[in-house]
């Protein structure tokens, strides 16, 4: 049975104590996560700063990991991320998609876009990265 994102919500608290982000949706193949931008100190003209993008990116792809193997590897680790802003980032909610390139025995390749206020098709930055999976 697959894992649901209502699952990873529902141990993330005991497994990444104030993680800021939440698993929107969740499937073998994509993740999407809404993070949170409470506490977040925005850089001048209001555009959400370029380290919360990363992060965005980057914890997208760790639920993208717990889909992909089918169970929560809370020690799967970021081996490699690369990230592209194409746009400033202005809005009132930060979201990011993950899609699976690759699922392999020690590591999972995924791309991701992000984007702000449910506009999908406008996104501010893309991703690619890996993460490693514990022997």
């Amino acid at each position: 049975m697959a894992l649901t994102a209502s699952e990873v919500n529902l141990a993330l608290p005991q497994i990444w104590d104030g993680v800021s982000a939440t698993c929107v949706e969740l499937s073998p193949a994509h993740a999407v996560a809404e993070i949170s931008l409470e506490g977040v100190s925005l850089r001048p003209g209001g555009f959400i700063p370029g380290p919360t993008q990363f992060a965005a990116a980057d914890v997208v792809l760790w639920f993208l990991v717990f889909g992909a193997i089918g169970r929560l590897e809370p020690m799967a680790l970021t081996s490699e991320l690369s990230l592209r802003f194409l746009r400033p980032s202005v809005g009132t909610r930060l979201f990011a998609r993950a899609t699976l390139d690759r699922a392999g025995r020690s590591s999972v390749v995924g791309t991701t876009r992000v984007w702000t206020d449910d506009n999908e098709a406008k996104p501010c930055s893309v991703a690619q990265g890996t993460y490693a999976l514990p022997r």
